[in-house]
């Protein structure tokens, strides 16, 4: 019963933060009910292939959640990630490029929404209730109700993906300047977004720095705990294959709580974005991630209140944007459409 009338009051808090949050932005009008009546069972196909998909593919979850970070630290939430542009897509962004993953349950989350509901759910939609479910139904972290009425954008960007998205080896202050650039808080949006790396794996190519050369010299990052030092060294040797994966949390690695936070105290952030959050001295962030790893309730609010505020940084609504049929490619219609504008313009 306690833990139903948690998960109550974080849908609670989150709807009346959805509210605020609307009445503040002039630009987006997201709200939980968009597809109360075009597509009332939006979450619940989305939920099972999920689901389905996590059987075969235990770290789907964090990686659907990183595809909605990534996207709206791009252009906003507007589904520019899923683009396949071999010129402009943001999927061959550095970032990005032999990391991000997941897109075939995209398309199979699309695919089942256009036949239950054909032409009415956007994909940006689709990432940011595939992340809510993949933390609350598959991680067993807070569920809250997920602004919806986004649209998807026309193009990618891989010039801004490859500036714009916070990386593994960033200081703290770089990272600041990646969350203020998309307008979000650089203390508690920062440190309660970064807590979704409780669960999810990452490559070694991301750490091994870390282990064997941090400053060019084959030192070591002193503040890498010397245990937690060896036991990756173990799984990375130096040479080694770079894809090898390990936990992000090494503690409960595919569960959503707030052990994150408690590694960082003891030295045992594997990457050293992470680890920055509670090692850089005289950081704001350190008071955070110390009342996090004391207090999961903290977190667990603070975070279905970040999500929401990154949920909605500039998406496309109303009559921008367009409703894609496959989250690969924009819409024919589309295409033509662009292509006849720019011959107008010519003439």
């Amino acid at each position: 019963m306690p833990e139903k009338m948690a998960c109550f009051q974080y849908i609670v808090a989150a709807l009346c933060f959805a509210v605020l949050l609307e009445g503040s932005l002039s630009k987006a009008q997201l709200t939980p009910t968009f597809y109360d009546e075009t597509c009332p069972n939006v979450t619940a196909i989305i939920r099972h292939v999920l689901v389905n998909a996590s059987f075969s593919d235990p770290r789907i979850g964090a990686s659907l959640i990183r595809l909605h970070f990534h996207d709206c630290f791009v252009q906003g939430c507007d589904a520019s990630i899923l683009l396949d542009d071999p010129v402009n897509g943001e999927k061959e962004a550095i970032p990005n490029n032999n990391s991000a993953r997941g897109y075939e349950v995209i398309d199979a989350m699309k695919a089942a929404l256009e036949s239950a509901c054909p032409n009415t759910v956007s994909c940006a939609d689709i990432l940011a209730i595939a992340s809510e479910q993949s933390v609350s139904t598959l991680a067993g972290g807070p569920s809250w109700a997920v602004p919806l009425g986004r649209r998807d954008g026309f193009t990618a960007n891989r010039t801004l993906a490859n500036s714009n998205l916070p990386g593994f080896n960033n200081t703290l202050d770089r990272l600041k300047n990646r969350f203020s650039n998309v307008g979000l808080n650089t203390s508690i949006d920062l440190v309660a977004l970064s807590g979704a790396h409780t669960f999810g794996r990452a490559q070694c190519l991301t750490f091994t720095s870390r282990l064997y050369n941090f400053t060019g010299v084959g030192d070591t990052d002193p503040t890498l705990n010397t245990t937690y030092l060896e036991e990756l060294r173990q799984i990375c040797p130096q040479g080694g294959n770079s894809s090898v994966l390990t936990n992000l949390d090494p503690t409960t690695p595919d569960g959503f709580d707030n052990n994150y936070f408690t590694n960082l105290q003891v030295n045992r952030g594997l990457l050293r974005s992470d680890q920055n959050l509670f090692s850089t001295e005289g950081a704001d962030t350190i008071e955070i991630v110390n009342r996090f790893s004391s207090n999961q309730t903290a977190f667990f609010e603070s975070f279905v209140e970040s999500m929401i505020r990154m949920g909605n940084i500039s998406p496309l609504t109303g009559t921008e944007g367009e409703i894609r049929s496959n989250c690969r490619a924009v819409n024919s219609a589309t295409i033509r459409s662009n292509s006849d504008a720019a011959l107008v313009s010519s003439i």
